[in-house]
């Protein structure tokens, strides 16, 4: 392993927001040490701040681990002097400017992996939208990001802008009448984002308060599974004005549904629940939609909110449709099927109880 060979792997390590060029045409590589078992690479940013740090460096850093295998790795990063021609030095602080004309910015969460959250934030982002509201939909979903797919926005390249006074910002896609934006736009699909949790939360803080957003009625979040640093990071920094809990019927769903309740009720976390949603509740045949078959359990969703004390906003049927829609990036929201029109009543319940706060 030499430096050309280090230099060579990393020119497929593209800037989204300079022309996607490579950072080594950039000259964003400062150093490549090459060493037998090692190889360190420091990236040179200027003292300004670039609103893609984070997923420069995880880009590296996972472009590292998939060409050379085995291979310990370590990418670090120092200050570089820029150009006498340049004038705005400003330092960018992820301030609350861009979030500050949304009326609504509200997580969607929930205990464990598998119950189609990201599934319901995209149609119930669409249903939202359907009903003449203003929305855009953050995927904070950083080791899963599905929503390019889910919205046919894959192969999207966020432009970054840069003001007059230094300050930059990304521009979401738009589609279906919302604002999109996702980690899943700057990186390749398949491409493992290998992010400790401080990296992670950084680059969600700049997914979310970096973007253009404009004037919103509701910002939906889809936050990570589980409960983690990463979830108190997002609530602490962003002001979101509470949550909604995906879950499935099944008992072994609703355990961490309890998780989730109590970690937004933690002091320290202190946002409320707006209500629980049970997906997959039934399975009905798309042919015979009369037809029901718990194939999870009934009723869990329901037994659950009444124990914790929360509204259930709804229940989803799972019908093989929004599967299919979701892989060809339409969104069964955007349809009157009854899984369509369950997004529908879903979003009106939610934004009923909000706008009577």
């Amino acid at each position: 392993m030499t430096e050309q060979e280090v230099l060579k792997a990393l020119e497929c390590v593209r800037h989204p927001g300079r022309g996607d060029k490579d950072i080594v045409a950039l000259g964003m590589v400062h150093a490549v040490e090459a060493a037998e078992g090692k190889v360190t690479v420091t990236l040179g940013f200027p003292k300004r701040r670039d609103p893609l740090t984070e997923y420069l460096v995880g880009s590296t850093r996972a472009t590292l681990n998939r060409e050379f295998p085995g291979v310990e790795n370590e990418v670090k990063t120092v200050v570089v002097d820029e150009a006498p021609a340049k004038k705005k030095t400003n330092v960018l602080d992820l301030d609350l400017e861009q979030v500050k004309d949304i009326r609504h910015i509200i997580g969607i969460a929930s205990g464990k992996g598998g119950v189609g959250k990201s599934t319901v934030a995209v149609n119930l982002a669409v249903a939202l939208a359907r009903m003449g509201y203003r929305v855009g939909l953050a995927d904070a979903d950083v080791y899963g990001p599905s929503v390019p797919v889910m919205t046919g926005t894959e192969g999207h390249v966020p432009e970054a802008i840069e003001e007059d006074d230094g300050k930059q910002w990304i521009l979401p896609a738009e589609k279906f009448g919302v604002k999109w934006m996702s980690i899943g736009y700057f990186a390749d699909r398949g491409q493992a984002l290998i992010w400790r949790g401080p990296m992670a939360c950084n680059a969600l803080k700049q997914m979310i308060l970096q973007v253009q957003w404009g004037e919103l009625d509701f910002l939906l979040i889809d936050m990570p599974p589980g409960t983690g640093d990463i979830h108190i990071s997002l609530v602490h920094d962003i002001p979101m004005e509470g949550a909604v809990i995906v879950t499935t019927p099944q008992n072994v769903a609703l355990a961490d549904v309890e998780k989730g309740v109590n970690m937004f009720g933690n002091k320290g976390v202190d946002k409320p629940v707006f209500g629980i949603i049970e997906n997959m509740s039934w399975f009905t045949p798309e042919e015979h939609p009369d037809e029901r078959y718990y194939i999870f359990g009934q009723g869990g969703g329901v037994a659950m909110a009444r124990a914790l004390g929360v509204d259930l906003l709804g229940q989803v049927p799972l019908v093989q449709g929004i599967r299919e829609s979701g892989d060809e990036g339409e969104p069964v929201a955007l349809g009157s099927r009854p899984d369509g029109l369950a997004f529908l009543e879903i979003a009106s319940r939610l934004a009923e109880k909000l706008e009577k706060k």
